[in-house]
């Protein structure tokens, strides 16, 4: 097999990028932006999958890595007793009780001959079930809040190892995507669209106002750490590292910064080189090949038997999986969920962005695009500020024009994000490393 050099300059230019951010900010800034250029890379590959094996257009990234991020809550923290004690079995009662009704409903749906009488019926059964639903549920959900609100004011999670939500992350982002998806595929890629960025917004407006479930926009701070991810404090009191820290000449507080962002960083490199092996591996599969056929023509693989509307759900469960499993890694590698930093620019535009400039149906290209668009969102802010003060070096400090120019600085990001996927678009209309 031929070694590709245009796709090694590529990643070694970024490469340089990062190491001259460590030379010339900090250390720690280029391993923030490699352990986030890592997440941001799996949410790419797992976006790739949805759209470039399989042409589905998920509008709905967002609501998929919040499902990750809230799976961290429900599997690492430790459960509060006194609200399970309060209200949490009549929470769960109520919460069964919706379930069993929406059931029953299918189940009557079904037995049922159509018309008028089926639908009086259905009609019937939903509102008294709701209602029942609701006061069951209600009174379970005040009495959890109203335990501590100002520190916990929820039920809590399992108390399991953290890394453990990341599988889990991916659990319940496939669930979401299988219920979307039963609705949704089969139907023109523009009612996908819309169903998938809809849900999205219901998903996060649910994470935000029930505070039973992981505190709303009180967020939920402090979560652990996955093992064997130190924290800085335990490392600051370790004379062997102080010496270590001593003969490299870091203070120990930078130098511990630099570890616990390092150990992100090998869990994260694994994590994403099994998803990406797993990726290629099915890329070249005959599923895989299957799929882009299915993609670059639907009629015609129907008519070759194949079940389209079958095969989409099953890659969109996966694409959306691997996307619910990046935000249990991000919510873990900042340590706190909060609910409302979920915003459709930052984890759904800019995750596209990283596909399409990366090369769609590439999943090296996924890759790629993840740090090289991360990497620009952090360093561009920044870098406009020292440009626009080096153009307004010369005017005088209170000239209005100097003070818009300075203040335009903070608008670069959105402006360099489009700037890039034009050049992109222009030069290189199928990616960086686009697909063979």
């Amino acid at each position: 097999m031929s070694v590709n050099w245009r796709n090694i300059g590529l990643f070694a230019i970024v490469a340089v990028l990062i190491v001259w951010t460590g030379l010339f900010q900090s250390w720690n800034s280029a391993l923030l932006i490699v352990n986030m250029g890592l997440v941001s890379a799996i949410m790419a590959l797992g976006v790739n999958m949805q759209w470039g094996f399989a042409g589905l257009f998920n509008v709905g990234v967002m609501g998929f890595v919040a499902l990750g991020g809230l799976a961290v809550v429900l599997v690492g923290e430790a459960p509060v007793r006194e609200a399970w004690a309060a209200g949490g079995v009549r929470v769960l009662a109520g919460l069964a009780t919706a379930v069993g009704v929406v059931a029953a409903a299918v189940v009557l749906y079904r037995r049922m001959k159509p018309g008028r009488a089926r639908g009086l019926a259905l009609l019937a059964w939903l509102v008294v079930g709701f209602f029942v639903y609701r006061w069951i549920f209600d009174a379970g959900v005040e009495a959890v809040e109203a335990i501590d609100p100002a520190a916990t004011g929820f039920l809590g999670g399992l108390g399991l190892p953290v890394i453990l939500a990341w599988p889990v992350g991916g659990l319940l982002a496939a669930g979401a995507a299988w219920a979307i998806g039963k609705t949704a595929l089969g139907l023109r890629s523009d009612y996908l669209a819309i169903a998938t960025l809809g849900i999205s917004e219901i998903v996060i407006a649910v994470l935000k106002n029930e505070d039973w479930l992981a505190r709303g926009v009180k967020n939920v701070n402090g979560l652990d750490r996955p093992w064997p991810v130190p924290y800085e404090v335990e490392l600051q009191q370790s004379g062997r590292f102080l010496d270590w820290a001593a003969n490299w000449g870091f203070d120990p507080i930078t130098a511990s910064s630099i570890v616990v962002k390092l150990s992100y960083a090998g869990l994260f490199v694994v994590v994403l080189g099994i998803l990406l092996w797993m990726s290629q591996a099915a890329l070249n599969s005959p599923w895989g090949r299957m799929m882009r056929a299915i993609r670059d023509n639907e009629t015609a693989a129907e008519a070759m038997g194949k079940d389209v509307t079958r095969r989409h759900l099953q890659v969109f469960i996966l694409g959306s999986a691997v996307i619910g499993i990046a935000g249990a890694m991000m919510t873990t590698l900042d340590g706190l969920f909060t609910p409302g930093t979920y915003q459709p620019l930052r984890y759904t535009f800019l995750i596209w962005v990283m596909v399409i400039v990366g090369g769609s149906g590439s999943n090296w290209g996924a890759v790629l695009g993840g740090f090289v668009i991360w990497f620009f969102w952090v360093q561009v802010e920044p870098l406009g500020r020292w440009l626009m003060e080096l153009i307004t070096a010369g005017m005088a400090d209170g000239s209005a024009l100097k003070a818009h120019l300075l203040a335009s600085a903070a608008h670069m990001r959105l402006l360099t994000m489009g700037v890039i996927l034009l050049l992109v678009l222009r030069f290189s209309p199928r990616g960086l490393i686009p697909e063979k």
